[in-house]
């Protein structure tokens, strides 16, 4: 699964990497510590005016469908495994209509040992952000007028698929990563048929990803900085 991440960019560096046109909603500040219910950045490509155009939003993370009674829902929705996306009611429409990227610098698996479990932070080994594969809705919160400015909540599940064997010792579930020459592909609003869809997934090759052990501070929601990506003391 993928339970915390960290995304540590300035909002100009995210619209140099992925070729964002345009910027909307409230700002998020770097975290080091990214947790499920936290606003994230993600890029979406809609069309405008009839011509696509690639947004960076702020989502909440937790994909609220567009059915669900009670946003609550959405902290039990963080990861669509991708093995059955587009079988799933939460997410099969998103699928073939809402799909995203959540830039990341990298994210934490905790590797299970006789000792317990040992946190560790996977991340490339260049200076681009990581891009997961992510599938965003639109819910329309019911106690709210259609006018009123927060009337619909834009929230974002992340992709999970098996980890390869380098790193399935650590986990054995990791984000989908969309490397940058399917950013196109993978956010082109008329790719609507769930086949190619399913193509495309299967397209996507395995990252190449470096593993870190790191200090157990970063198993609390509540720590964040800079520190909980350095190196474990021994």
């Amino acid at each position: 699964m993928c339970g915390r991440y960290v995304m540590a960019r300035a909002t100009s560096d995210l619209v140099s990497a992925f070729a964002v046109e345009q910027t909307v909603g409230p700002d998020v500040l770097p975290s080091w510590n990214v947790a499920p219910t936290d606003d994230v950045r993600i890029v979406t490509e809609r069309f405008s005016s009839e011509a696509p155009v690639r947004r960076l939003a702020t989502a909440k993370w937790g994909l609220v469908p567009v059915w669900a009674k009670d946003p609550k829902i959405g902290s039990r929705m963080i990861n669509a495994r991708r093995e059955t996306l587009l079988e799933k009611p939460a997410f099969r429409k998103a699928a073939v209509k809402r799909r995203a990227l959540v830039p990341a610098d990298g994210y934490y698996e905790w590797e299970k040992s006789p000792d317990g479990k040992i946190p560790t932070y996977l991340y490339s080994g260049t200076q681009d952000p990581l891009a997961f594969a992510g599938l965003y809705e639109f819910w329309p919160d019911p106690a709210l007028p259609e006018d009123h400015e927060h009337k619909w909540l834009l929230s974002v599940t992340i992709i999970t698929t098996k980890a390869t064997d380098a790193l399935g010792h650590i986990h054995d579930r990791t984000p989908l990563i969309i490397p940058p020459d399917l950013y196109a592909d993978w956010l082109d609003p008329q790719l609507t048929d769930g086949s190619d869809v399913a193509q495309l997934l299967d397209a996507v090759p395995e990252p190449t990803l470096t593993p870190r052990v790191v200090s157990p501070e970063v198993n609390s929601v509540r720590n964040d900085g800079p520190q909980l990506i350095e190196p474990a003391s021994a």
